[in-house]
């Protein structure tokens, strides 16, 4: 499990890499995993500090610490 997480939170970082600011919705959709699979990975981002959270509407917008 712990391997997978860590997979999807690579997927995740490269796409905000490559593409820059995604919301939740939009990475869902990029990268085609489900909801918990998407927080997982997020969580493990953020714990490392490699994510910026943002609000935007109802939104939340995510991009890579630089």
């Amino acid at each position: 499990m712990k391997e997978k997480i860590g997979r999807d939170a690579g997927y995740v970082w490269k796409i905000l890499n490559e593409q820059g600011i995604k919301s939740i919705k939009e990475l869902r959709e990029l990268t085609k995993l489900t909801e918990k699979e998407i927080y997982a990975a997020v969580g493990w981002l953020s714990r490392e500090e490699k994510l910026i959270f943002e609000r935007k509407g109802t939104d939340i917008m995510l991009s890579l610490t630089r």
